[in-house]
């Protein structure tokens, strides 16, 4: 990970539109307020501003094209790992409906097809190309995979006509991308253990019982985490998932494994997440070869399995019985003993864990929050074939001892970023 003196980078991209001299000011702004800045140019932004202006502004090269140099890396590549934060400032409507439908054609695009960063829009548009429903369903799309919408201002436009499709101030676009740069660091020294996916319990070599989770929840929620700064070790479950970015993963399959990984890794934490969809029961045993079809059905006694979550929340209630000045929001001593050699360091870790509930959503949780002795728990109704396991997108109740926050439907990229925010 970027270690703690990391310069942040600005990547602003400046697309084909009158308003693109205001982003000349953006970029005064940026270094002003002592940021790296570096631009990337659509061909038809050139024809508004010359590079040569935004080279001398940002005292960087501009990019133009997806290879200037034939023996240099890759640039829509490299661009998109410099990024901490990126500002497309203006966004055209031909720009906004690609990045909503995943065209890469230009260095623009696929830059932002490539990066992890926090995404930044600030349309500039006719107001008719504005209002338009394609335009509209893709700041939808956008908004709902976590890119953050600077909303045009209403106006006298370019071309004559009165309404929405000014670019949004430079000072508000600047303002926003403060907020941005802050929030990508924001975990920074911090550590977190992140547990994702369902768990395995064999009843032979080749059957076992599971549950329908993908882990894409726990992966997204340990890949934000990463990117703001955090370092990250993910317990993960058999899913069918790449590694995400910046993270530490041990991969297990039983919740006795599972339960094995996280108290080895239990310690100098500052959260633990569990969002892992762990098999409540096991097969008391596990036969050695695969079990034959007969006649009569096999017997299957079950037991149960450790609660992960209960167990090592109460552990951290345990050790700081005596604890003079408890961290807010941490949960009552549990009597619990704690683990041989449990350290926690000098704080108590924040403790989540998660509620796949289909029916009475939030008591389940409040009880849960309880019993469990977590310091939130995030409920969700899994219940819905659109909404919960395997799905991209979910809606999420945040229940803490003091309130219920209830998230609108975004997909799972956007909640991570959420729930990291709350923390």
């Amino acid at each position: 990970m970027p270690a703690q003196d990391h310069e942040q980078t600005i990547l602003l991209g400046v697309t084909g539109c009158i308003a693109a001299y205001k982003a000349c000011e953006l970029v005064r702004l940026y270094k002003k307020a002592g940021k790296r800045v570096k631009v990337v140019m659509t061909p038809m932004g050139t024809e508004f501003v010359t590079p040569a202006t935004f080279r001398t502004l940002s005292e960087e090269p501009v990019a133009l094209k997806a290879v200037d140099d034939p023996n240099a890396a890759i640039q829509h590549i490299v661009l998109a790992q410099e990024a901490d934060v990126f500002v497309i400032a203006p966004a055209t409507a031909n720009t906004i409906n690609k990045l909503a439908h995943g065209v890469g054609d230009n260095l623009l695009t696929t830059t932002a097809l490539a990066t992890g960063a926090p995404l930044l829009i600030a349309p500039a548009m006719n107001v008719h190309m504005w209002r338009d429903e394609t335009t509209q369903a893709s700041l939808v799309a956008l908004r709902e995979r976590g890119a953050i919408i600077i909303e045009p201002e209403s106006g006298y436009l370019a071309c004559g006509d009165t309404g929405e499709g000014r670019l949004a101030s430079v000072e508000e676009i600047f303002a926003a991308t403060i907020v941005e740069l802050d929030r990508a660091r924001s975990l920074e020294g911090k550590r977190i253990l992140v547990t994702a996916g369902p768990t395995r319990e064999f009843l032979d070599p080749v059957r076992f019982i599971s549950s329908p989770s993908s882990g894409i929840t726990g992966y997204a929620i340990a890949e934000e985490a990463a990117r703001r700064g955090a370092e990250v070790v993910l317990i993960s479950g058999p899913v069918e998932l790449p590694d995400p970015f910046g993270c530490t993963v041990i991969r297990v399959q039983t919740a006795q494994q599972m339960l094995a990984a996280a108290e080895r890794h239990f310690k100098d934490l500052d959260a633990a997440i569990f969002t892992a969809a762990v098999s409540d029961f096991r097969p008391e045993a596990t036969a050695q070869h695969k079990v034959k079809k007969k006649a009569a059905s096999p017997e299957v006694r079950l037991v149960q399995n450790p609660d992960i979550l209960a167990t090592l929340a109460a552990r951290v209630g345990a050790d700081f019985d005596t604890a003079a000045t408890p961290v807010a929001g941490s949960n009552p001593a549990s009597s619990t003993a704690p683990a041989p050699g449990a350290d926690f360091g000098t704080h108590t870790p924040f403790i989540v864990g998660f509620a796949a509930e289909t029916q009475d959503v939030i008591e389940q949780a409040r009880q849960k929050l309880i019993d469990k002795h977590a310091d939130l728990i995030v409920a969700n109704d899994v219940s819905s074939p659109t909404l919960g396991f395997a799905s991209t997108h979910n809606r999420w109740h945040f229940v803490t001892a003091e309130r219920v926050e209830t998230s609108a439907v975004l997909s799972k990229k956007a909640l991570a970023s959420l729930l990291l925010d709350k923390l």
